[in-house]
């Protein structure tokens, strides 16, 4: 229940506005089922449905089966409407065949809005030019499928308009915020791309490059939804924010001094963390959260990664973030091939010594177009995506078992949830006046998970044996 509204398409929905095409949006986020988008159809009889996953968000990165699916129902749907269909996904631009075998009409592949408003418009209004002369489309044409020139990014992101706030249904996404949290948060992006070379992350999309809209654009927004939208929280939702040099220290001094400061939480990467003061400036700019990707507390396995950071600097940047009261999450990555107990044992003692406040844990998920694919596209069976992101099935052939991760993933967050408690605990025989009901609530974790990890131990000792004796057998 932390429900974004999907920026990519609000993005996409305010691009093709300021090139005078009417659009209409059906919200799948707070949809249940994929056949409501009738009602849509049936409201606004469009002559072209674009089915646009949100790029900003890193669950679609995934390309999960589930998602998979439901864009191909979509598409049955549109076209049994008499609609034109056009997808925008990593998924699609990986799999193209898949999607024209559902009936897309076009897939876009790349930087999505430009290629969009020049294929509406070919589509809509009759344009006299050609399809092939669109960059970025694949299409069909006499049985099989064309794919054109690539587009050029944009490098100016200051010329792209600001989402089409107005076209989201805010305040049902404010509901479910206030209901389970108690606050509003809305999503922003400051950046598009990262230059970072983590040879699990797929970048179908931007590649190895990234660019920044200035502090003073991201100010602006900011100032247009405290004056109309009235979010509580901001969720920067860039692969790395602050990542240009000296953005943090100016994006400090902009939003103080035009009073649009707002509390937030965003991801970055220890090493970052650790150069230009950016940590008083995010401290100062409001930042609360932030997530970075510690992934594993064995150097040998973040070598293997080409993580490109250090255990050290783990460490160091976690102890500066809670010196200022900044909270600290971590995502947590296991299973990368040539880990090992030891490994994984060390990524837990991390955890432990560094007491981030959250974490994300995972294992590792092979996505086309990635150096970490090409490496085990020979152990891949049939199934090569998760039906959904809880799933944490291996799909390679991992030192251990599937079952071994799973129930992995179990120990690690009932650890963390006995070792936060205890620090909790012990806080609050010091200075009992300084807690609330998170304090309390994690006391509780804490007692539940306590009294379950024990059996889920021997259940992780026993999947252990068994994987070595099989992988020892075989």
């Amino acid at each position: 229940m932390m429900p974004y509204p999907p920026l990519g398409t609000l993005y996409a929905a305010s691009y093709l506005k300021r090139k005078g095409i009417s659009v209409a949006f059906h919200d799948v986020m707070l949809a249940k089922r994929e056949d409501e988008i009738i009602s849509a159809l049936h409201s606004h009889k469009p002559k072209l449905v674009v089915i646009y996953d949100d790029q900003f968000n890193y669950l679609t990165k995934m390309c999960l089966s589930r998602m998979r699916q439901a864009a191909f129902e979509m598409t049955r749907i549109a076209k049994e409407h008499g609609c034109g269909v056009v997808i925008f996904s990593s998924d699609a631009t990986d799999h193209l065949d898949k999607y024209f075998a559902q009936g897309a009409d076009f897939v876009i592949c790349g930087e999505a809005e430009q290629t969009l408003a020049e294929l509406a418009a070919h589509v809509l209004n009759g344009s006299s030019g050609l399809i092939n002369e669109i960059r970025g489309v694949a299409y069909r044409q006499n049985g099989s499928f064309k794919r054109t020139q690539a587009r050029d990014l944009v490098t100016n992101l200051d010329d792209i308009p600001f989402p089409e706030w107005d076209l989201a249904d805010l305040e049902r996404y404010r509901a479910a915020w206030k209901t389970r949290h108690g606050y509003f948060s809305l999503n922003i992006v400051t950046t598009r791309g990262c230059p970072f070379h983590c040879n699990w992350c797929a970048k179908p999309v931007y590649g190895q490059v990234y660019h920044s809209r200035s502090p003073e654009n991201v100010a602006e927004e900011m100032a247009y939804l405290r004056e109309f939208v009235k979010p509580d929280h901001i969720w920067f939702a860039d692969d790395i924010f602050g990542l240009k040099p000296g953005w943090t220290t100016e994006f400090d001094e902009v939003v103080n001094k035009r009073n649009v400061k707002t509390p937030f939480k965003c991801l970055s990467r220890v090493d970052l963390l650790l150069k230009e003061d950016n940590i008083r400036h995010l401290k100062n700019s409001g930042c609360q959260t932030v997530w970075v990707g510690a992934e594993s507390g064995s150097q040998k396995i973040l070598d293997a990664m080409e993580k490109g950071t250090t255990i050290e600097q783990i460490y160091k940047a976690t102890a500066l973030l809670h010196r200022v009261g900044i909270r600290v999450g971590f995502f947590l990555q296991f299973g990368y091939p040539g880990e090992t107990k030891a490994d994984i044992e060390k990524t837990l003692q991390v955890v432990k010594d560094c007491k981030p406040d959250e974490i994300g844990v995972s294992v590792s998920y092979p996505l086309p177009g990635t150096k970490f694919y090409e490496s085990v596209k020979a152990q891949l069976g049939e199934k090569q995506n998760w039906v959904n992101s809880q799933e944490l099935e291996m799909i390679f052939a991992g030192v251990y078992q599937p079952d071994f991760y799973r129930v992995l993933h179990r120990v690690v967050h009932k650890k963390f949830s006995v070792w936060r408690g205890i620090r909790t605990a012990k806080e609050m025989l010091r200075t009992p006046t300084r807690f609330g009901k998170r304090s309390f609530r994690n006391l509780a974790s804490m007692l539940y998970h306590g009294t379950t990890l024990p059996i889920e131990l021997l259940k992780l000792n026993k999947l252990e044996r068994y994987s070595l004796t099989h992988v020892h057998s075989s």
